[in-house]
């Protein structure tokens, strides 16, 4: 019973120490692929916030800085203009910073580029203008120049006294973003779209989806756009969205650009997400399946080592291997030897030979072995349970009074009535006679016995499920 004690302990440990190693190696290798995936998306965001920065950003704080020199204020005011002093200033800027600037005059409506150009305002003829003069917003970006495509930023000029002068700005020609958008396109695989609050498509590293003479894509006209639920086209909210374009699954990153009232879109490929991701995914697998293998190695070697290390008398569950009458009186004697006292009691199966009959001998045996374990598991560790016969088992409670071996005995006979029945044999009610008898001297174990078997009869005769004792006068 030590022995097997001692294992069934060292199982448990093993078990939960198991169980810790798995949770934690779980949770570590959550822990890696998440950090994975947002080392992945910042990855993917970086180039596109530096491009966006460098592109866009860039050009409208240098307009913006630009809109509130007093130089420009004193070309843009007064009665007249010096068209010669504009030009000459948006010359030397496009030159400092390789743009194309220009001014819109409230004054003259007319309209000065760098390049020497210029364009009458007249409403009806020039929207742009009229409708973004009396927009709220001081910086407006927007598309225009159709046989050149461009990109521009307005910003707003007042005099000192508050009074709207017209527009200053920057304009980059579109050939130039798609040039940018090719080459990150080619360094990291994503595409960009840039969007206005209406769903319409201002920049897009996509040739096919650039506005041309005022005929801009909206989002709507994209057939993976169109596959989404209703409530995410409503919202524009693709924020790590899944979608399929080309039979190619993209994952959607957003950016929101405040200063235009835009969204940028990222479409990056999962498929090359999902080769980084994979990476560390396999190799949590891997340290977890090597961790799991070493713990069954272990368990392997613990069970090995006790199987080498078993003593002949020790009690094993399954009443098949149950030490016999034989083997129970050398234990008895040796018990005796050292423990000087023992109370020896007789457990037998009520109604067992009806039972084989009535369910068979397999449902027979698989009662035996169910008491068999039920018994040893509610004994304690210097206990000793055997076979005494084909429906009887014994049980040699060492340095224990009769009193306190009725109690155990009645916790038992009490435990065996309560025993669920054998799986479809829901009518099958399991119950146990004990017979109890005890000695403080050298006596021979058939004599301690032969006195628990008659308190053993006389319970059956009493009724059965019953614990009776009988001592040794």
């Amino acid at each position: 019973m030590n022995t097997f004690r001692t294992l069934h302990r060292s199982l448990l440990v093993l078990f939960a120490v198991v169980v810790i190693a798995i949770v934690t190696l779980v949770h570590f290798s959550v822990s890696k692929i998440v950090a994975e995936q947002s080392r992945a998306q910042q990855q993917s965001l970086s180039p596109a916030i530096s491009l966006i920065v460098e592109q866009l950003l860039k050009p409208l704080h240098t307009s913006e800085a630009l809109g509130h020199s007093t130089e420009l204020v004193h070309l843009m005011d007064g009665e007249t203009l010096d068209e010669d002093a504009i030009f000459a200033s948006l010359t030397r800027l496009e030159e400092e910073f390789g743009l194309s600037f220009f001014i819109a005059s409230e004054t003259s409506r007319k309209l000065y580029n760098s390049d020497g150009s210029t364009l009458d305002l007249i409403e009806g003829e020039v929207s742009w203008y009229f409708k973004y003069r009396d927009y709220p917003e001081d910086a407006v970006a927007d598309i225009g120049k159709w046989e050149d495509t461009h990109f521009y930023i307005d910003i707003k000029i007042y005099d000192f006294d508050g009074k709207f002068l017209g527009f200053f700005g920057i304009g980059k020609s579109l050939r130039s973003f798609l040039s940018v958008f090719d080459s990150y396109k080619k360094q990291y695989g994503y595409d960009f779209l840039f969007v206005d609050g209406n769903g319409d498509i201002m920049l897009s590293s996509d040739p096919k989806l650039i506005a041309t003479y005022s005929d801009f894509t909206n989002l709507s006209e994209l057939p993976w756009y169109a596959s989404l639920p209703l409530s995410v086209r409503n919202d524009q909210a693709l924020n790590n969205k899944l979608v399929t374009i080309d039979q190619k699954d993209y994952l959607i990153a957003e950016v929101k650009l405040n200063q235009f009232g835009w969204t940028v879109f990222l479409l990056s490929p999962l498929e090359d997400r999902q080769t980084e991701i994979s990476q560390a995914f396999i190799f949590s697998v891997v340290t977890l399946l090597v961790v799991i293998f070493s713990l069954f190695l272990l368990i392997y070697n613990l069970l090995y080592y006790f199987r080498r290390d078993m003593q002949p008398d020790m009690v094993v569950r399954h009443a098949n291997r149950l030490p016999d009458r034989a083997a129970v009186e050398l234990i008895y004697q040796s018990l005796l030897k050292e423990e000087k006292s023992i109370s020896v009691v007789l457990v037998s199966l009520d109604d067992f030979s009806h039972i084989s009959d009535a369910f068979g001998r397999n449902t027979a045996d698989d009662i035996l072995d169910k008491v068999a374990g039920y018994l040893a598991d509610n004994l304690r560790e210097q206990d000793v349970l055997g076979r005494w016969s084909s429906e009887e088992f014994i049980v040699l409670l060492p340095q224990t009074g009769p009193h306190e071996a009725f109690d155990t005995a009645q916790g038992l006979r009490h435990g065996i009535a309560t025993l669920p029945p054998p799986v479809g044999q829901n009518s099958l009610q399991l119950t146990a006679s004990f017979g109890i008898s005890f000695t403080a001297s050298a006596r021979i174990m058939n004599e301690v016995t032969a006195h628990a078997e008659d308190a053993l009869y006389q319970a059956k005769r009493d009724g059965s499920n019953l614990v009776r004792m009988q001592l040794i006068d």
